[in-house]
């Protein structure tokens, strides 16, 4: 299959961690010129000199905090500087802790609204004027499984990437005129394999959700998905990636759940 995604550039929201890590990655073995937007700029760095040892012509890493406007501008003006444009964004950051709706603290609601409602804002919107100037692009938006089908105690999160979801779809029916696509990738839980692939801003460095990543827990988590395991951050990749490309170029508006079978829809 002809990705045509060779020289393509290519940012990727908090791509210093977990899924964004193995995103970047993954773009980078296709020959793209990757941007890594991430709050920790040394992870960043890390993970951009991987990105160069497998296959990317370039790789900077940006340090960019996706709830401020001013500095997703700048991120993204300085990558229309370096590369000439952005012809892919993946808006990967997400972030939340598992606890009660109930339970949580209001700071903990607005953390999860800004980074994982407005941060796909932000970054949508600093990209859009440049790829409609040049009539092409495409949005990869990090959903989730709980944005299809609510999940239990995770209520804000799965609020907010409902809303990914439905504004991915309405941008989408606004600038499909101007051969720009929008599409959401809705993975299930997926861990990291190793702290090794983390930041300690991640959220999976937070202990309420170490919880999670026993070898107990991870089986019995597995027993709710039909292929019976729990994702591995690259099982998430070739779907990003696909969507990206030209392979898909007809293709725009739809939601893709990569979880294992956890949902069907």
């Amino acid at each position: 299959m002809e990705l045509n995604l060779a020289g393509k550039s290519v940012i990727v929201t908090g791509g210093g961690s977990n899924i964004g890590r193995a995103i970047s990655l993954a773009f980078a073995r296709e020959g793209c010129r990757v941007t890594i937007a991430e709050i920790d700029e040394a992870q960043g760095r890390k993970v951009a000199g991987e990105a160069e040892k497998q296959g990317a012509p370039a790789a900077v890493a940006v340090r960019t905090d996706v709830t401020r406007w001013e500095s997703v501008q700048a991120m993204v003006k300085g990558v229309e500087g370096r590369f000439g444009g952005v012809d892919v964004l993946v808006n990967n950051v997400g972030w939340t802790l598992d606890r009660l709706f109930v339970e949580k603290t209001r700071e903990e609601w607005e953390k999860e609204i800004q980074l994982n409602l407005w941060g796909m804002i932000n970054c949508t919107r600093a990209v859009l004027d440049g790829m409609i100037a040049r009539q092409a692009g495409a949005i990869v938006s990090m959903g989730s499984d709980a944005g299809r089908m609510g999940e239990f105690r995770e209520g804000v999160y799965a609020a907010c990437k409902a809303g990914v979801i439905a504004l991915s779809k309405s941008l989408a029916r606004e600038v499909g005129r101007y051969g720009i696509r929008l599409n959401v990738v809705c993975p299930g839980m997926t861990m990291p394999e190793s702290d090794e692939e983390i930041s300690g801003l991640s959220m999976w460095a937070a202990d309420v959700n170490r919880q999670w990543q026993t070898p107990e827990m991870k089986a019995r988590i597995a027993k709710v998905y039909p292929l019976r395991r729990v994702a591995r951050p690259g099982d998430i990749t070739g779907a990003v990636v696909f969507l990206a490309s030209d392979a898909a170029g007809f293709i725009t508006g739809q939601t893709l759940s990569v979880s294992g079978g956890y949902t069907m829809m």
